[in-house]
């Protein structure tokens, strides 16, 4: 069964700044699309961001300016580059292809913002 595995949550001060990587346990995705995702207590999950594999990119508009997201260049990992972190970011992130349904879900990395 191939796994997403999520890493680069923690507890950061409104303003700071965390970078989530998601890597798959095979060599590279199975999907053209990948994305972040989170989901708060008490709310449903959502789509934060997404890149091709051509690079394009799509954004919530409540991340706009502040996450970005990138594949590296052997395509093992999408990475989320969060700055300016919010309380309302605080989440359990997720990646998985968009539509998600390809994998399965993994364990998510917890991003808290408090100070």
């Amino acid at each position: 069964q191939v796994q997403l595995v999520e890493s680069g949550g923690g507890l950061v001060q409104p303003g700071g700044s965390l970078r989530l990587s998601c890597t798959a346990s095979e060599n590279g995705f199975r999907s053209n699309i990948m994305g972040w995702y989170r989901q708060a207590p008490g709310k449903q999950r959502e789509l934060v961001a997404r890149i091709t594999d051509g690079g394009s990119t799509f954004y919530t508009n409540s991340v706009k300016g502040r996450f970005t997201i990138s594949r590296d260049n052997a395509k093992k990992s999408i990475i989320l580059q969060m700055n300016s972190l919010k309380p309302e970011d605080t989440a359990v992130y997720y990646c998985n292809a968009d539509p998600p349904g390809v994998y399965l879900w993994g364990q998510g990395t917890q991003v808290t913002v408090s100070s």
